[in-house]
């Protein structure tokens, strides 16, 4: 008899057949004997032990009346519940994933998301395709924010992408997609690539699911939704911004060091290559565009309306009709206007 398990698709009361299924040699092909034997098997998310299944669904689980009839599995080695997110919903989840708790990650990157052969599971692509929308738009905002307006009459007040063609403004999708794959695809290189400086020297030994180190980095990603809030709630604040990005860069260490069971010095030098990658794909995009003084990051944007301000005592206001609305006057007229 050979016996596996497979991770939980979803959350929400199991189906059968994705608990734990058996099966004989002479009841299923060779090759797909073969395929299950292979299978990622689940681990316990407190001491990452292998385990068969999660848990264990009783007949008439499906009758809501009766509740849901299914018992967790008790880890032989560590004692605790193999698995104790299949009870959790998804708003507990995203908590304990803001709080970089390991044992979500476990339960995200081993007993959820992990597909046969590699492959992504739809859920993924769907988180990536909402994280480069939110970072295309936040992109746009911090470049076309960062240009002062200009206080000389005649000369236009709009920023530089107001100022372009209209499909020059969609060179923020470029630059987010762009700067997305080259972060992914460096971060798989030295994690999954035989020529990788870490699998040379040995540091870390090959890992051979490459799609799994681009899931665990979209999961680690998901606090990049925050600022959706920054924009609604204007805060003006460059440590938001910078914190945000460490946050990230954080999640990404965390995320990297579970999947890849590595010291946490490989995670973090993993996490600001990839990042470093990054920042020199999307700094070659602005300059090629001609926005090579701006800064994609968005930390001088309030330090420079803060040094306008100081010198000229006017302020940049965003207006939904004429651009940017020019508050107050220069320090000449101010004295003027009191001396009247």
């Amino acid at each position: 008899m050979v016996g596996y398990a497979r991770a939980r698709p979803a959350h929400g009361v199991p189906d059968t057949k994705h608990i734990c299924s058996t099966a004989t040699s002479h009841e299923i092909p060779h090759v797909e004997a073969l395929r299950i034997l292979v299978t990622p098997m689940p681990i316990c998310i407190e001491c990452r032990y292998p385990v068969k299944t999660l848990w264990t669904q009783y007949s008439g689980a499906d009758d809501k009346s009766n509740g849901h009839l299914i018992r967790l599995t008790v880890c032989r080695k560590c004692g605790h519940f193999c698995d104790k997110y299949v009870e959790h919903d998804f708003v507990v989840l995203f908590i304990d994933l803001v709080l970089i708790k390991p044992q979500v990650y476990r339960h995200l990157l081993h007993n959820t998301l992990m597909r046969d052969g590699d492959r992504f599971d739809p859920s993924i692509i769907r988180l990536g395709v909402l994280l480069l929308l939110f970072d295309v738009y936040l992109t746009w905002a911090r470049i076309e924010k960062q240009t002062i307006p200009s206080s000389t009459p005649g000369e236009s007040k709009l920023g530089p992408l107001a100022q372009q063609p209209i499909l020059t403004s969609y060179n923020a999708v470029v630059l987010c997609a762009l700067s997305t794959i080259a972060f992914h695809l460096s971060i798989r290189f030295f994690t999954s690539s035989l020529l990788s400086p870490l699998n040379i020297t040995g540091l870390m030994p090959r890992y051979t699911r490459p799609n799994s180190v681009s899931t665990a980095l979209l999961v680690s990603s998901s606090t990049k939704l925050f600022p959706i809030l920054m924009v609604i709630w204007e805060y003006d604040v460059p440590a938001a911004a910078r914190s945000l990005g460490w946050a990230v860069v954080a999640n990404n260490v965390e995320a990297l060091r579970i999947l890849l069971d590595c010291k946490y010095y490989v995670a973090c030098f993993l996490a600001i290559a990839g990042a470093s990658v990054r920042w020199a794909v999307g700094q070659l995009i602005l300059v090629s565009a001609g926005l090579g003084d701006v800064d994609s990051i968005g930390d001088n944007s309030v330090a420079a309306d803060d040094e306008y301000q100081a010198a000229y005592g006017t302020s940049c206001t965003p207006m939904m009709n004429d651009g940017l609305q020019v508050k107050k006057g220069t320090p000449d007229e101010k004295l003027d206007s009191n001396t009247r």
